[in-house]
């Protein structure tokens, strides 16, 4: 990538393409609806989405003001807005290899967001962390089972588990398929 002018290999289009999808969907907004709200045709708003157009600095003020937006959103330009890529993300694995978490966001020592994946009739152990942290686990795909504190608690899809995190526990994933989790470890004095 040519990092003097990032314009001419498509970089801030395709930025601007991922921050408005997210920004859409996360809205629950059509590509149509989205036509009507910016005054942009579909047909570019779809070529902005997909990285294959740079939009000019007239369309990025249209689509940030029908979504009511600032600009700087869009252009992920000192702006508080991230996007966590599953494809581009830093990968944490466990010494086992049943474990992978991947590091999403973090805010300033207050907490830090994760996905994982364990794979089908994998164990993952974790030490217990420092005193004051909680973990918020919610499982997105498959089962899991985590033990704490010598109780064990049974988990589908979709439900979600809060404990404090300053003992050691284990998560198990007792089916034959990968389970998918979300979690959120959260930082505070105790």
């Amino acid at each position: 990538m040519n990092t003097e002018n990032p314009w001419e290999d498509g970089y801030v289009g395709k930025r601007i393409g991922a921050n408005l999808r997210q920004f859409r969907v996360n809205k629950g907004i059509s590509l149509e609806a989205l036509a009507k709200q910016t005054g942009v045709s579909k047909l570019t708003l779809i070529k902005i989405e997909r990285g294959e157009a740079n939009p000019t600095l007239s369309v990025i003020w249209k689509i940030a003001n029908g979504l009511n937006i600032p600009v700087t959103a869009l252009l992920s330009i000192e702006s508080d807005v991230s996007i966590a890529r599953k494809k581009d993300g830093l990968k944490l694995i466990s010494s086992n290899d049943v474990f992978v978490a991947e590091p999403l966001f973090h805010s300033h020592g207050l907490f830090e967001l994760y996905r994982g994946y364990l794979q089908p009739r994998g164990e993952y152990f974790s030490e217990a962390h420092r005193p004051g942290v909680m973990e918020f686990v919610t499982v997105m795909s498959g089962r899991l089972t985590v033990e704490v504190d010598g109780d064990t608690y049974h988990l589908d899809e979709y439900d979600s588990i809060r404990f404090k995190g300053n003992r050691p526990h284990k998560y198990a994933n007792p089916s034959s398929s990968l389970t998918i989790l979300h979690f959120v470890i959260s930082y505070h004095n105790p």
